[in-house]
């Protein structure tokens, strides 16, 4: 005999009932802002609606936020989004997202661990409608009597996913050059000079400063027309001589991992990312979850399968566009981002939304839990304050990771992260200690970045019989100063100790010491204090030329002030 559930528990983390009271239909803009206020008041606890900005007719392109404690960045959480409607006519991504925040709310309230765990570990964002404007002009026409291409561009005729900075071309320009990393860096790349103001999609702005606000770690984009998930680079880059490569190779010193990844794309048909294993396997981890996604002995929707039955294929060698999202996000805000291409009708049926969320939903859910593999962890300084704007760099990418943390004004540390097969991120943090770096740019921006000469100049001291010690005079050229003759007194003291200590010496040793005797009626060599100044050491120049020699020169330079 079957037994019943008690009330209050869940059956399984994976035992979802199909029916679960969704809205499975088409939402116009007012239907969609409906469904979201519902859900937000159904889940108020764990959702929150926000607005990234206005489309150009003055739509706002509504977000929700689903988090244990919306509204709030919180630390060791990473930041996710979906994002969808990037073309107005491809419908179908936008209801699974809306059909993917009711079941959340809905899975959350009813005590669903795997449910429980996305919200309370992750905060997600969902975009059902970037570009809402050209969504109500494909509505209008409905799945049967709309086409390939009415609503796909905005109002003003962009395409939203091909209308960001080209930033690719800012990188390997610069690699061609170089100039990677010192000049021009290979994460978080700045926007062009001038481009917000250039040819630009009132869409794309909103989405740009989107991205700028919130520490992205993973995200996707749902779109249509195809049936495979693609990974960046998205652009191929121009194919390069062999010289050309070999000379740029030596400019930037490049490793030989990296050397072999860019010999592999010379021909520019391919273009890896340095962190391609990881993309292939996030697309590889949504493709093999959906549940026809890899059936591709079918074919493709416009021919033959170009996946090679994986159901992924990097964008550059299977449609290359320039300027694309997916790009834009990895080089300018270190996001992953990928396209996932839901299926060949783009703006299906309402019957047929059941089983595309059926196809999907555990895809969906699988993607968002690959945000916590890897690392993860704080940097703080040695007050436990955490740091901001902090570069972290890896070493060892095939298996543990010596992972550096540097900052302006600290000392980078590095330290080896070992990661498992457990479930979840594995910590990584690091406590940094003030440097003295800070200091020592005051110091040479004091002097202009000019070389400061460490050890003066000393003139001959000359000693005759007739004088002892405490009379030896010293040409003083331009007349003795008072540091000159403190200089001189320490000199001599030195060399009053040194003959004591040669005298003691020798008359503690067993054998007679080779001593230098002189009567009263020689007069001595001139002594000449040659003058010294020091190249080899890295800070010679760094200190003003009134030290003494005797001194530490380190004593004179207050590093704590």
């Amino acid at each position: 005999m079957a037994q019943c559930c008690r009330k209050g528990s869940y059956r399984s983390e994976n035992d979802v009932n199909p029916s679960d009271d969704l809205d499975f239909k088409h939402h116009n803009y007012k239907d969609m802002r409906q469904m979201m206020k519902v859900i937000n008041e159904e889940c108020p606890n764990i959702t929150r609606i926000y607005n990234i900005g206005k489309s150009s007719q003055g739509l706002k392109m509504y977000a929700m936020e689903i988090s244990d404690n919306p509204g709030e960045h919180e630390t060791g959480e990473p930041e996710f989004r979906y994002t969808a409607g990037l073309h107005g006519n491809e419908a179908l991504g936008r209801e699974l997202l809306l059909l993917l925040m009711q079941f959340l709310c809905k899975e959350y309230n009813d005590g669903n661990p795997r449910v429980q765990r996305l919200v309370d570990g992750v905060r997600i964002h969902l975009v059902p409608s970037l570009n809402p404007d050209a969504y109500e002009l494909a509505f209008e026409m409905g799945s049967e009597m709309g086409n390939w291409a009415l609503g796909h561009w905005t109002e003003e005729g962009y395409d939203i996913f091909q209308n960001f900075p080209d930033l690719n071309s800012v990188l390997w320009g610069a690699e061609d050059r170089g100039w990677v990393p010192r000049v021009v860096p290979n994460h978080h790349i700045p926007l062009p000079e001038n481009f917000l103001n250039g040819s630009l999609a009132t869409e794309t702005k909103a989405i740009i400063s989107w991205m700028e606000r919130n520490p992205f770690v993973l995200g996707a984009n749902l779109q249509g027309g195809e049936k495979l998930v693609v990974y960046p680079f998205d652009m191929q880059r121009p194919a390069i001589s062999l010289t050309d490569s070999q000379r740029w190779r030596s400019n930037a010193n490049m490793n030989e991992e990296t050397w072999a990844r860019i010999q592999r794309q010379r021909d520019g048909s391919l273009r890896e990312t340095p962190d391609d294993a990881m993309f292939r396997w996030l697309a590889m981890s949504y493709a093999h979850s959906h549940l026809t996604m890899t059936e591709t002995y079918r074919g493709s929707c416009h021919g033959d399968d170009v996946t090679g039955g994986q159901g992924i294929a990097n964008r550059a060698s299977w449609d290359p566009v320039v300027g694309s999202m997916n790009d834009f996000s990895y080089l300018h805000t270190n996001c992953f981002e990928l396209s996932i291409f839901l299926g060949c009708d783009k703006f299906p049926h309402e019957s047929e939304l059941p089983l595309e969320w059926e196809n999907n939903r555990e895809a969906l859910l699988s993607f968002i839990e690959q945000v916590n593999r890897g690392i993860k962890g704080v940097v703080r300084d040695v007050e436990g304050n955490p740091l901001p704007n902090v570069t972290i760099s890896v070493e060892g990418i095939r298996h543990d990771y010596r992972v550096t943390a540097k900052v302006d004004g600290y000392t980078p540390q590095t330290r080896l992260c070992m990661v498992g097969y457990d479930s979840g991120a594995t910590s990584c943090s690091f406590t940094l200690a003030k440097s003295n770096w800070d200091r020592i740019k005051q110091i040479m921006a004091l002097h202009g970045k000019r070389p400061i000469r460490l050890v003066p100049k000393v003139t001959e001291v000359k000693t005759t019989a007739a004088s002892s010690p405490a009379t030896t005079a010293a040409g003083t050229g331009d007349g003795a100063s008072a540091q000159n003759a403190e200089r001189l007194r320490r000199l001599r003291i030195m060399r009053l100790r040194r003959l004591r200590q040669q005298r003691l010496r020798a008359g503690l040793g067993t054998t007679p010491a080779t001593t230098t005797t002189t009567t009263t009626t020689t007069t001595a060599a001139p002594t000449t204090i040659p003058e010294t100044e020091r190249t080899t050491s890295w800070y010679d120049s760094w200190f003003p030329v009134d030290s003494l020699m005797t001194e530490n020169p380190f004593d004179r330079v207050d590093f704590n002030s």
